[in-house]
């Protein structure tokens, strides 16, 4: 068995629940009605931020603003957590995000990982069913690493160099600070179904996070898949995930609709491939045609298996 190691965490650290209760919606609301208003920003806010205008009106406008695709007015208030406890698998796809974001990250140079046994065996090795000779040339693969490691250090060589050696599977730690616009954005990639488990672990975290301190913002992390309406993954086509239909099958019943082949009143035509597809089958009815004549039933519209919370609606859930 491997040895025990710091669990993944992602904790907010800033701003507090009182902070933003108090002053991050008035922030984003001052931003979104100074583009639409006479008035001067500090007379907006002086209304927002003293409950002059409620708490409700300026969620209203700030969800209008946000479903127009204005994201500007959202990138006023930032985030920041203390995250532990994670990979350098994951760490190498956090920081492909650039705009909006700032990370320091546990260095490998001036830390001494001598004698530590921080890293991760994900459960497809630890917990699957692999034959127990492939599980142990695992762990015999990275305590060897980690071993050479020590060597190297002892033989004075710079910990720099000698952390060439590592594995991916490492564990590190890190400070991000990110805002409102780009973790929403974030989330939308990492809470997908077809990103890698450890960072959609870490990403639920942080959607409790803020969940936490605001359901009303954290209601707007969720996978794109939500606000799209469609999955634009190709990897889902099959539609294993069901969160929301592909957008193949959204286009497909577009296009038979358009063709004239469905009726308004008619239910969409799904591909017989898709698991969205009504069950028992309904028959779609031809336009012109009698219903009766046609013995169809109306097609009642599609539902995901498990839906989600519409976005910007503070009674959501917090979990994905």
């Amino acid at each position: 068995m491997p040895p025990t190691s710091p669990a993944l965490s992602a904790r907010l650290i800033f701003p507090t629940k009182e902070i933003v209760e108090e002053f991050y919606l008035p922030i984003i609301y001052t931003a979104c009605r100074t583009c639409y208003s006479e008035q001067l920003p500090d007379q907006i806010w002086d209304k927002a931020v003293s409950r002059q205008v409620a708490d409700e009106k300026q969620q209203n406008l700030v969800r209008k603003v946000m479903e127009s695709g204005h994201g500007s007015t959202i990138e006023h208030v930032n985030f920041t957590f203390a995250v532990s406890g994670v990979t350098r698998t994951l760490t190498h796809q956090l920081v492909r995000h650039r705009a909006g974001t700032a990370f320091d990250q546990q260095s490998q140079r001036y830390v001494s990982f001598k004698g530590r046994d921080n890293y991760t065996v994900p459960d497809s090795i630890a917990k699957g069913e692999l034959p127990d000779e492939l599980a142990e040339r695992f762990q015999s693969a990275i305590d060897s690493s980690l071993d050479l490691y020590g060597q190297l250090l002892q033989a004075e060589v710079p910990a720099e160099d000698a952390r060439f050696i590592f594995p991916n599977a490492m564990q590190t730690n890190l400070v991000m600070t990110v805002n409102l616009r780009q973790l929403i954005h974030m989330s939308g990639l990492r809470l997908c179904t077809m990103a890698q488990w450890e960072i959609r672990q870490l990403f639920k975290q942080i959607r409790h996070e803020i969940f936490r301190v605001s359901p009303f913002f954290g209601s707007f992390l969720a996978p794109k898949c939500v606000p799209l309406g469609y999955c634009d993954e190709m990897g889902n086509r099959d539609e294993h995930c069901r969160i929301r239909p592909h957008k193949d099958t959204v286009m497909a019943v577009w296009e038979s609709y358009r063709s004239g082949e469905l009726a308004e009143t008619n239910g969409p035509v799904v591909p017989e491939t898709s698991p969205f597809r009504p069950r028992p089958r309904r028959v779609p009815v031809a336009v012109g045609a009698d219903s009766a004549e046609a013995g169809a039933e109306p097609m009642t519209p599609l539902r995901p298996e498990e839906p989600q919370p519409a976005l910007g609606q503070a009674g959501g859930s917090d979990r994905v």
